[in-house]
């Protein structure tokens, strides 16, 4: 599960700094990368649920 929360973490900070850069400079490809990132971290929040469930019982 640690390992999980790092992952989060680590596409959380490529979504940020992507999602930044496109909306200060308007780097349409930031953008792009952005959204690929938000994907990814949706996946790996979902799963964090699921483990963090299963380690409550």
């Amino acid at each position: 599960m640690k390992a999980l929360v790092e992952k989060i973490k680590a596409e959380y900070e490529l979504y940020a700094v992507n999602a930044e850069a496109q909306v200060v400079k308007g780097n349409k490809a930031a953008g792009a990368r952005a959204r690929k990132a938000a994907l990814a971290l949706m996946k790996d929040l979902k799963e964090f649920r699921k483990v963090s469930v299963e380690a409550s019982k």
